[in-house]
C-alpha cells in the first residue's frame, strides 16, 4: 500500500515539474521495469538514457559477482572431488597391491603342491 502511495506522490511531482530524487543504487535495481518507466516520466530523453544505462551497469556489475561466486564454489567442489578419488585410487592401489601378493602366494602354493603329484605321476608312467 506504501509502495502505491509513493509512486502516485512520483507520478504527482512529474506530472507538476519538479525535479525527480535521485535513486539509490540499490533502489535502481529493485525497481521493475514498470517503475522504472513510471519514475522517468517527465524526465529528458539524455536523463533516461544515462538513468537506464546506469541501471544496466549495475546489474551487469551483480551478474559478473555471482558468476564469480558460482565459479569459485564449483572450483571448489571439483577439488574436493579430485581430492576424494585421488584416495580411491590411492585405496584400490593398495587393494590391488594385496590381491597381487596373495595371489602369487596361492601361486606358489599351487606349484608347490603340483610338483609332488607330478612326481608321483611320473613314476607311474615310467615302465618298470
Amino acid at each position: 500500500m506504501s509502495s502505491e502511495r509513493s509512486s502516485k506522490a512520483l507520478k504527482v511531482k512529474q506530472e507538476c515539474g519538479e525535479n525527480v530524487p535521485v535513486l539509490s543504487d540499490n533502489e535502481l535495481m529493485s525497481l521493475t521495469v514498470r517503475e522504472l518507466n513510471l519514475h522517468l516520466r517527465g524526465m529528458s530523453r539524455d536523463e533516461i538514457q544515462k538513468l537506464k544505462q546506469r541501471r544496466r551497469t549495475l546489474k551487469n556489475r551483480g551478474y559478473a559477482a555471482s558468476c564469480r561466486v558460482k565459479r569459485v564454489s564449483q572450483r571448489e567442489a571439483l577439488e574436493l572431488q579430485k581430492t576424494e578419488l585421488q584416495r580411491e585410487v590411492e585405496r584400490l592401489g593398495v587393494e590391488n597391491a594385496g590381491m597381487r601378493k596373495e595371489l602369487e602366494g596361492l601361486g606358489a602354493r599351487l606349484a608347490a603342491l603340483q610338483s609332488p603329484a607330478q612326481r608321483g605321476a611320473q613314476r607311474d608312467q615310467e615302465p618298470s
